[in-house]
């Protein structure tokens, strides 16, 4: 509820200078869809997050936070378990994490019924828990891996990259590396159901035998999403046939108006993978020099990309 002044009025102050306006300025609104909101200028970490949108690693701004200590002392505790191969007794873990025996003992028991630490014979090991942790700390690392070098190829090259691969019967786009001025392509229909369509799918079917290729296209029936896309199951096989070994796959405007892709195929062991990339279909004349720079790179590369494959 509002309420009245009654103070005696203030001696009159001279008035503050106006500030200036301030207009914020926007790049022209390009919109991936009906609905898209025209985006303000970028800046560069809005610019980094994008380039790295669907693997990247990047982190948030630190703040400054309360430290817990007993959580410092856990975490010691649990470096210093993993330095024991062969388990180690409350004692022993006391004394080289400096702790009194009495919180090494309490901390002991509250990571073992949390599952980060297990207690055999007076021994303590590191628990399911805990290794659930590192085996997500090394794929994130893999995951990093492959983010940097795709950042890399992008920025060398000059398009967006792509990599993906062939697992339990589906295509699987799992890393895309673009940024504003070179945007990959929208995924307005499913890159799964699409294979037949987009050069990465036709990279990795053409890695199957025919007998996986039949599989796939019974459960994703080749259908037209452009002019351009083959229509038919039977087109797709011959195609695939065609195909040489090692080359780089090309597609224009099959899965999307207005844009040529290329995908270089990676085989790691039996698994079919890919590295691909996308361009406007005004530089459709760049399309091979760029997806023979790419190869290059990514041979290069091959083992990196071999650990990767299971992320």
């Amino acid at each position: 509820m509002a309420t009245v002044d009654t103070a005696p009025p203030a001696e009159p102050r001279t008035p503050a200078a106006p500030r200036p306006s301030s207009r914020s300025t926007t790049l022209p609104a390009q919109p991936r869809s009906a609905a898209a909101v025209e985006p303000r200028a970028a800046v560069p970490e809005q610019q980094q997050a994008r380039a790295s949108r669907t693997c990247g690693t990047g982190t948030g701004p630190q703040s400054s936070q309360t430290l817990i200590g007993s959580v410092q002392r856990a975490l010691r505790l649990l470096e210093t378990v993993a330095r024991h191969q062969h388990g180690a007794p409350a004692k022993q873990l006391a004394r080289e994490t400096g702790l009194a025996l009495p919180t090494a003992y309490h901390l002991l028991r509250t990571l073992v019924h949390e599952g980060y630490l297990n207690r055999d014979r007076g021994l303590f090991f590191l628990g399911d828990a805990a290794e659930r942790l590192s085996g997500s700390a090394a794929a994130q690392k893999r995951r990093s891996t492959i983010a940097d070098a795709l950042a890399q190829w992008r920025d060398s090259i000059g398009a967006p990259v792509y990599y993906a691969v062939y697992r339990e019967g589906e295509i699987d786009v799992m890393c895309v590396s673009d940024t504003p001025g070179t945007p990959a392509v929208e995924e307005w229909a499913g890159f799964r159901e699409t294979g037949h369509a987009h050069a990465i799918g036709q990279c990795l079917l053409s890695q199957l035998d025919e007998s996986e290729r039949r599989d796939h296209l019974a459960r994703h029936p080749a259908r037209s999403l452009t002019p351009y896309t083959v229509r038919d199951e039977h087109t797709l096989l011959r195609r695939l046939d065609r195909f040489r070994r090692g080359e780089p796959v090309t597609e224009r405007q099959e899965y999307a108006l207005g844009t040529v892709c290329a995908a270089v195929p990676l085989t790691l062991g039996t698994a079919a993978a890919t590295v691909a990339l996308s361009l406007p279909a005004h530089q459709s004349d760049r399309l091979l020099p760029a997806a023979r720079s790419l190869q290059a790179a990514v041979e290069r590369h091959a083992g990196s990309l071999a650990l990767s494959i299971s992320i």
